[in-house]
């Protein structure tokens, strides 16, 4: 007679399933980590579930009766099926996440809303980075980067899709010779003789300094203080909105500058399939620049 209102626990199998391998509680009770009148009990508490002996206790041990050589494939094929549908769900669960890593000034909210629109089911995060920690791609702690080209990231590594270029805007504090001009050229940046050389980087995203003895800066905050305090001019993509803040620095547009790109980077196959529901997301919303 088995316990009415009472379905068969996995445990229980698990456990006759250990008994059956060592044929001995002593040694099953050892590799289960529990006590061997627990473990005995437990053993009972099945047979009582079926409804028959399934282990014969011997002076060597214990040894299956036929009913338990009946069960036993049955037990271990339950147990598998379990074990199965544990992982399968795991991994269904894993590939419905996906962090995205931003950087900086970039504001991907639209692409974010869309993405969890089209998945309402899946775990959606973000993580905003500094331009610094584009390696948070390469070590994983996030899944795919929204960021501007170029990227210190080996090529043969990572996939990169282009999502929409941005013009590049000159900014200076007010009270410079170009503060009132309605645009400048790429020529006369680098023929400038305050900043000879100025902004040939690969990026074309710069600070040059024009004077002498300042340290390396890091912080946007503290190069826009010194461009705003006539130490400095910065080449920044138009979409760079934070210079907008300050009072005291003026935008320029410029001409014949090499355009920003904004692409959307992840690691060269990653199996995960919301990295593709993220490009299909991100294109969707975000192939022209955010006015």
């Amino acid at each position: 007679m088995n316990d009415l209102g009472q379905d068969l626990e996995l445990r229980l199998v698990r456990y006759f399933t250990v008994v059956a391998a060592h044929q001995h509680f002593g040694r099953a009770a050892a590799d289960l980590h529990v006590a061997q009148p627990a473990l005995s009990r437990q053993i009972q508490r099945l047979e009582k579930y079926l409804g028959t002996r399934l282990l014969d206790r011997t002076p060597q041990g214990t040894r299956l009766t036929p009913a338990g050589r009946t069960f036993l494939p049955q037990a271990q094929a339950l147990l598998q099926a379990a074990r199965q549908a544990e992982l399968t769900v795991r991994e269904h669960a894993r590939t419905e996440r996906i962090t995205i890593g931003y950087v900086e000034d970039l504001v991907i909210t639209a692409a974010v809303r869309e993405l969890r629109d089209r998945h309402p089911d899946a775990e959606i995060t973000t993580r905003h980075l500094s331009c610094r920690d584009v390696g948070a791609l390469s070590d994983r702690r996030v899944d795919a980067l929204i960021a501007r080209t170029p990227l210190p990231l080996a090529a043969d590594k990572v996939s990169t899709i282009p999502l929409y270029e941005e013009p590049r805007m000159l900014v200076v504090p007010r009270g410079h010779p170009w503060a009132d001009r309605a645009s400048v050229t790429a020529a006369e940046l680098a023929d400038e003789e305050a900043a000879p050389c100025a902004f040939g980087t690969a990026d074309w995203t710069s600070y040059r300094i024009l004077g002498a003895g300042v340290p390396p800066i890091e912080s946007y905050e503290d190069k826009l203080e010194l461009v705003a305090s006539g130490g400095a001019i910065a080449v920044l993509p138009l979409g760079d909105r934070r210079s907008s803040l300050r009072p005291d620095l003026v935008t320029v547009p410029i001409e014949g500058a090499p355009p920003s790109q904004v692409a959307l980077v992840s690691r060269k196959g990653d199996p995960n399939p919301m990295i593709r529901n993220l490009r299909l997301a991100a294109k969707a919303v975000l192939a022209t620049p955010p006015p």
